[in-house]
């Protein structure tokens, strides 16, 4: 299976996003600051999960 790049990233920043979301409505508001820790942190998945490469397959 060949999973692209981009598609990579798109899960990883989802994941990232669900996870800070959960986090943040556990007291049953969302604030700003917490809208901002979400935000970012989709982003910095989405950003450090494009940067890193697929592995290679042996002899290509």
């Amino acid at each position: 299976m060949r999973i692209s790049s981009i598609a990579k990233s798109i899960v990883a920043g989802l994941a990232a996003g669900a996870t800070a979301a959960v986090t943040a409505v556990q007291d049953g508001i969302l604030d700003t600051g917490e809208g901002v820790t979400i935000a970012l942190a989709m982003l910095g998945a989405w950003g450090i999960t494009f940067a890193v490469p697929n592995r290679q397959k042996p002899g290509a």
